[in-house]
Formats: C-alpha cells, sequence, structure tokens
C-alpha cells in the first residue's frame, strides 16, 4: 500500500494535476482541501503520511497552514508547491517546516522524486 497523502491547493484543477501524478506514482491521495484551515483539520482527521501544500490559498496560505500543522504534529512531512517568481515564500515556508518545493507547471517526475525523497 503506497504512503497516504492529503492534498492542498485552492485551485480543483491543481488538486486534479497532483493526485493524478501521486496516484500514478503509487501513492494513495486519502483528501483534499482548498484552503489552509481545512488542510489543518484534515490534517487532524485523516492523519497523512505527506500533505501537498500550495502557498497562495484564502483563508489561511500555505505557509500559516505548514506552522499550524507542525504545532500539531511536529514530524508532518510537507512539500509545498510554488508558482513562479515565489522563492522568497518558499524560503519561508522551508523556515516554517515545510521538507521540500515543486514548482508549478509541475514535472510529474520531479513531484515524484521530491515527494520519494522526503518520505525516505
Amino acid at each position: 500500500m503506497g504512503n497516504r497523502v492529503l492534498v492542498v491547493d485552492d485551485a480543483a484543477f491543481m488538486r486534479m494535476m497532483i493526485k493524478d501524478i501521486l496516484k500514478k506514482g503509487g501513492f494513495e491521495v486519502v483528501g483534499e482541501a482548498e484552503d489552509g484551515l481545512k488542510a489543518v483539520e484534515k490534517y487532524k482527521e485523516l492523519k497523512p503520511d505527506l500533505v501537498t501544500m500550495d502557498i497562495t490559498m484564502p483563508e489561511m496560505d500555505g505557509i500559516a497552514a505548514v506552522k499550524e500543522i507542525r504545532k500539531i504534529d511536529p514530524n508532518a512531512v510537507i512539500v509545498m508547491c510554488s508558482a513562479m517568481g515565489q522563492q522568497a515564500m518558499v524560503i519561508d515556508a522551508i523556515q516554517a517546516g515545510a521538507k521540500d518545493f515543486v514548482v508549478k507547471p509541475f514535472q510529474p517526475d520531479r513531484v515524484l522524486e521530491a515527494i520519494r525523497k522526503v518520505l525516505s
């Protein structure tokens, strides 16, 4: 059985793309959330092995969500998904406790490589 993943992005299309990449890579997508607040709730409920987290979202952005999730579970494994040109925010995210990041538009190989690396 594959690792359990929570996919967080405010764009349904992006969640669908990430889920597709993950499923093909042998991962089990156990849930999804469209903002940081829901991501924190879902994390508590589902206890996934990994979270893919968008940075820019309504309600609570990805960086705040990483901090909240890390309060609940200091060992949480989170990979940020950022658009080009968000390098400063990616650094904030890593400092907040994210393990790695992938850049949109996604290259499936890079996404799977990042996820396998942080889980190993």
